[in-house]
């Protein structure tokens, strides 16, 4: 049975000898219900409207230890702007990014990751973990419906 993804934060505290701090903990909470693709700022953002005291460094921090713990995943999308996820106990998947309008697409497909595992062999690797980002433009944009 998979642990909950606050079991997960507290071993991974507990084995560093680290607190939950209210605010961590606020912030914890706060990613945790939130689905989707997000930066850090909207965290921010989210958590100073339930505790306005909590700083941006403590939002930062505290990102770090999720993607540390493995309960979230980032990836940078060009221009200095990354985004985090939830990582544990959700399917792996890659993305489609639109260079115009930011629109992220998930994308699950087995040949693509049959292939990806069979280059990793071919160059003697072995994978522990891979993100594939693909960036262009979307049908909407293309069309000049940017969304």
């Amino acid at each position: 049975m998979l642990k909950s993804a606050r079991e997960v934060f507290m071993d991974y505290l507990r084995e560093r000898d680290m607190n939950l701090t209210p605010q961590r903990a606020l912030i914890v909470e706060a990613f945790l219900a939130e689905e989707g693709h997000f930066t850090s700022e909207q965290l921010y953002i989210k958590a100073r409207k339930a505790d306005p005291s909590i700083g941006q460094a403590t939002v930062y921090r505290t990102l770090k230890l999720l993607v540390d713990s493995g309960l979230a995943e980032t990836f940078d999308i060009g221009e200095g702007v990354a985004l985090y996820e939830h990582g544990y106990g959700h399917a792996h998947h890659d993305h489609l990014i639109c260079t115009k309008c930011g629109r992220k697409v998930e994308i699950v497909d087995e040949v693509i990751e049959r292939r990806q595992e069979d280059l990793a062999e071919e160059q003697g690797f072995t994978l522990t973990r891979h993100r594939m980002l693909l960036f262009g433009t979307c049908p909407q944009c293309l069309e000049g419906k940017e969304s």
